[in-house]
Formats: C-alpha cells, structure tokens, sequence
C-alpha cells in the first residue's frame, strides 16, 4: 500500500474517523489506485480528518491535494490526491452514498477503529499495516499509469 495511502489512514484515525476502509482500485482501471473511506460524526470532525490528512501529508511528503470538495457542508468531502482519493463523510451521507457497495468488486482493508482512553496509542506493531489483507480476489499488478502511488 503507499506510503500517502498509509499516512491519510493514520491522520483518519488521529482524528478519530471510524469504519475506515481502503478499496483497492488498481485493477478496476479506475481514474485513481484507492479510494480511503471514513466517517466523522460531526461537522467540526468531518473537517478536523480532512484538515489532518492534509497536514501529514504535506508534512511527510510536501504533498496536497489536486481538487478538493465538500469541506464546508463537511457531508461528503473529498480530498483527491491524484493516486488516491480520501472520501470523508457524515454517518448519513456514507449510508447514502455506499461508495463501498458501488466499488462492490474491488478488494478492500478494513482498518479497526482505535479504541477509546490512554491505551488507544498504537505502535506499528499493532497497525494493520504490514500485515494487509485486502478481502476479495487477488489483484494483479498493472505497470504504472503515469499516476503517482504515494
């Protein structure tokens, strides 16, 4: 998985985000490689995960999105970084929209929601990363399309 992937799940789950889930694109010859899916339960954290995503990013990387949209109604934004989307939305909005259901064939990561209190704290050893699974069927790796992985 790439490294902005990584950290855009990271920066997510800083901010609390729950049901995150990564949807592997690479073979759906989609207009991106991965799609980051979350919610946020309010206005303020809708916007505090894209505003946090975007930091680390920056930070890590010295990357920002190409196009973004949807921070102010904070229903569906939309943080698209070329070889990944980060789509952060209201519970209802989710519901609605199941980006999941339409992206159904893709293999997907669910990443567990951290739980709550001082043991929340993860080390590596305890992310999901290293150790991914994407359920459904095994992707072949297509050669690069000219859009960034990280």
């Amino acid at each position: 998985m790439p490294q902005g992937v990584r950290l855009a799940v990271e920066a997510a789950q800083e901010k609390k985000a729950a049901g995150i889930t990564v949807l592997d694109l690479t073979a759906a010859s989609a207009f991106t490689d991965y799609f980051v899916v979350c919610t946020g339960f309010s206005t303020p954290q809708v916007q505090a995960i894209c505003t946090e995503v975007e930091a680390q990013l920056y930070k890590s990387l010295s990357r920002s999105p190409e196009h973004r949209e949807g921070y102010r109604s904070a229903e569906w934004a939309l943080l698209d970084f070329g070889g990944f989307v980060v789509h952060v939305f209201s519970e209802q909005a989710r519901r609605y929209y199941d980006l999941e259901r339409l992206w159904r064939t893709a293999p997907k990561l669910d990443i567990p929601d951290r739980p709550e209190g001082p043991s929340s704290e993860r080390n590596m050893s305890d992310s999901p990363f290293g150790h991914e699974h994407f359920s459904g069927e095994a992707v072949s790796r297509r050669p690069h399309s000219g859009r960034s992985r990280q």
